[in-house]
């Protein structure tokens, strides 16, 4: 089964798996460019499996230990993340290596005994406890909120490498090689801001803690249970989390609208030309009866700059439009300028409601929201264009 180099340092092993077949991420997120579940192997005096794979992929799975290991048990499983879509081979591993012990945290044990009825042969570890392998020493930190409350991450001091869960992973199965400098990684940047703003993106502060705790460890490798093995990149992987998880953006417009006979859409159409002549060039449109939750998300994450309009929808917003602004409060997503439009046909509430989503997210309103009754006239559309100038004007302050 191993047809080519699996090894990332002296004795440890990547028995990762790609998946090009779901269409649905946690059943909701597009994944366009599939998706990686990868796991460790560390194979010493003693043999430590570090995370499991999606048990639909099991089987693949584990042939790839068996080629490695050949009869030889394996004795630690070390549970950095309880997700399925990494301990869903957890009661099909025991079932092969009855004596394996399982290596977790408390809460670790409560998701397993909840997913798996299993409770015995655990190894308990406390924040900084060591676990020899042999000539490999492996230390545990905790990571709680990034972005489950049991996970820790696992480290190996002496190679400076860090198994770190889920952060600093990302969408987009591995083509070729788990390696990120044998990769082409340009999909992999957006495909990583979506994975963080749709995925980890509520917990800012805990990833900041996390990050913090961290910087005292050299690091040369960073496994994570998605995407890439990072060793080229681990500056800017690095990076990155920490201008997300501070809610930095950079100087741009992300303009989300809802409209159902197309007068909404004419009003989007002139905030955004406004935009570009008022001086902000990097403007993303998004019609939210096209364009998956998801991505608009990760471009908010990106700009500075947000304007939402809405269509009035049985006296309220129009129904995609409602759904988004839950996403992006239920994200707490800070440091954003933000402005609307709506329209109606008789009675008007959309661009009330949208003005009021300002002050929910404590986010500067900028200009003033534009309401059109029935068609979009040219009136109405010149102060959508002053509307979009309004906003480049606040962004170059």
């Amino acid at each position: 089964m191993l047809y080519t180099d699996k090894t990332i340092a002296d004795n440890i092993y990547y028995v990762g798996v790609n998946d090009r077949q779901k269409h649905l991420f946690e059943n909701y997120l597009p994944l366009p460019n599939g998706v990686s579940y990868n796991s460790y192997l560390i194979v010493d005096e003693k043999v430590a499996l570090v995370d499991t794979v999606d048990v639909a992929f099991a089987d693949v799975f584990f042939k790839q230990i068996d080629a490695i290991l050949g009869d030889r048990p394996i004795d630690y499983l070390i549970v950095d993340h309880m997700e399925p879509d990494h301990a869903g081979s957890i009661g099909l591993l025991r079932t092969r290596y009855p004596n394996v012990q399982i290596v977790g945290n408390k809460k670790t044990f409560d998701y397993l005994k909840g997913y798996f009825c299993i409770d015995s042969n655990l190894l308990e570890v406390a924040e900084g406890d060591a676990l020899s392998l042999g000539k490999t020493n492996l230390q545990f930190y905790f990571a709680p909120m990034v972005h489950w409350p049991e996970v820790m991450v696992t480290y190996d001091p002496d190679r400076q490498i860090l198994f770190s869960a889920d952060a600093f992973g990302t969408f987009g199965a591995l083509n070729g090689s788990f390696r990120d400098d044998e990769l082409n990684l340009e999909p992999f940047w957006d495909d990583m801001r979506r994975y963080y703003a749709c995925i980890v993106g509520k917990f800012g502060n805990p990833v900041q803690t996390a990050l913090k705790k961290l910087s005292g460890l050299p690091i040369k490798i960073i496994c994570s249970t998605h995407g890439p093995v990072w060793q080229s990149q681990i500056a800017k992987v690095v990076g990155l989390y920490d201008q997300w998880s501070k809610y930095e953006t950079e100087p741009g417009v992300v303009i989300a609208y809802g409209s159902m006979y197309g007068n909404t859409k004419q009003m989007a159409e002139a905030v955004a030309q406004g935009v570009v002549d008022g001086g902000i060039h990097r403007v993303v449109v998004h019609d939210v009866s096209k364009s998956d939750p998801s991505y608009i998300l990760a471009d908010i994450f990106k700009y500075k700059g947000l304007i939402i309009g809405s269509p009035t929808y049985m006296m309220g917003l129009y129904p995609l439009i409602d759904s988004l602004l839950h996403k992006i409060e239920e994200r707490c997503i800070k440091n954003h300028v933000y402005s609307c439009f709506g329209s109606f046909t008789w009675a008007g509430a959309a661009c009330k409601k949208l003005t009021d989503f300002a002050g929910t997210m404590n986010w500067p309103l900028v200009g003033t929201p534009v309401e059109n009754k029935q068609g979009a006239c040219t009136d109405v559309l010149q102060r959508c264009y002053e509307l979009g100038k309004q906003m480049s004007a606040e962004i170059l302050k």
